[in-house]
């Protein structure tokens, strides 16, 4: 490649390194706008689904990162990310240094995700059942009911399209394996893998497995 080439090459990657900076600030101020709290420094990388209801929180501290174009990270993002608070008195807090790619986080009364946790692609944390049978037929939208708290440790990681169910506790420094249904309490410093997730200490983990992405 000549010089000249490299040159060219450069100055595009900063005029669109601009442009993603120039769109994740637009993104927060949206954001801010809806009612999110900003604890630091934060970046959005591409616009992410936002809602946060009357007499609910939604925190984001120092460092969290939530990639929602389908450029970002290894696998790329199928979908935005998804940040929303369901019903009055709700929380959605993510410490420092939370990263996102393309996750769904929806809270009806608390999802709270520690420090340095990353959550990959297409991961999905709610802790509400959504509807509830109403009538002979129907359903209704009570987010609140039967609502459990989902906490979420440090330094964790929840591997793709995996699904972290209501009254889940996750320990520090443990790992959800990929397409993980997650229904029950994941001690810290140990891997869920399977659906239902079943959880394994590390030295009863093949070398070569399982892998979280």
């Amino acid at each position: 490649m000549s010089m000249s080439t490299q040159f060219l090459a450069r100055k595009l990657g900063m005029i669109i390194h601009s442009w993603r900076l120039l769109g994740s600030r637009l993104y927060q101020c949206e954001a801010r706008l809806k009612g999110v709290r900003f604890e630091g420094r934060v970046i959005f990388q591409g616009r992410p689904i936002v809602s946060v209801a009357a007499g609910s929180a939604l925190v984001l501290e120092e460092g969290v990162a939530v990639a929602s174009s389908p450029r970002c990270g290894p696998l790329g993002c199928f979908q935005p990310s998804v940040l929303r608070t369901l019903a009055a008195g709700a929380e959605l807090i993510l410490h420092r240094n939370v990263g996102l790619s393309a996750t769904v986080l929806c809270a009806a009364r608390l999802i709270e995700i520690g420090e340095g946790t990353i959550l990959g692609a297409g991961a999905m944390v709610f802790d509400t059942d959504f509807h509830h049978p109403e009538g002979e037929w129907g359903w209704n939208n009570d987010f609140a009911r039967g609502a459990r708290p989902i906490r979420i440790g440090r330094g964790c990681f929840i591997g793709a399209r995996a699904l972290v169910l209501k009254g889940v506790t996750i320990g520090d420094r443990a790992v959800v394996g990929a397409g993980a249904v997650v229904a029950h309490d994941v001690p810290a410093g140990q891997i869920a893998v399977g659906n239902p997730a079943r959880n394994l200490s590390r030295r009863d983990t093949p070398a070569s497995g399982p892998t979280a992405r």
